[in-house]
């Protein structure tokens, strides 16, 4: 399995976006043509995690949770021309790896919940660290990581 091809002019967006929201987690999506392996739009979303909500023991800082409507466009997207490819959102503590929490609110063990890879940014109060692409394997019925940058932010 490959990477979705993330157009360049995306990934500071996605970290600008990041930056701008610290010390809560961002989230948001990258749409694409339906033919291909390339994203090319960034949709930002709105995180809506509340306390006790879909993580309990988590809040903004450490979860989120795409706006409702916002959240409906994205599946609506998936059945057009220009389908989500991506879901993106950031961890506050500058590392991007895809944790449990992440696994558990993605899928389920037959297999994911959308047909998109995920890609994780880690922030800190001071600067953007890294980013990572993972996907499902279906060989291993989990997440693996198909793509990372260290960014020098």
């Amino acid at each position: 399995m490959k990477a979705i091809a993330i157009a360049a002019e995306l990934l500071p967006q996605i970290y600008a976006q990041a930056r701008a929201e610290f010390p809560a987690e961002c989230c948001g999506y990258l749409r694409g043509p339906a033919r291909g392996n390339v994203a090319d739009e960034v949709v930002a979303c709105h995180n809506a995690h509340e306390p006790n909500s879909i993580i309990p023991d988590r809040s903004q800082d450490s979860a989120f949770a795409i706006d409702g409507r916002e959240l409906l466009a994205f599946v609506r997207s998936l059945d057009t021309d220009r389908p989500a490819k991506v879901i993106y959102h950031s961890h506050t503590n500058g590392r991007a790896y895809f944790s449990d929490a992440d696994r558990r609110a993605s899928a389920e063990p037959s297999g994911p919940y959308y047909p998109v890879q995920h890609l994780v940014v880690g922030v800190t109060a001071d600067r953007v660290v890294e980013a990572a692409v993972f996907g499902w394997d279906i060989a291993s019925r989990d997440f693996v990581e198909l793509a990372r940058w260290a960014v020098l932010d």
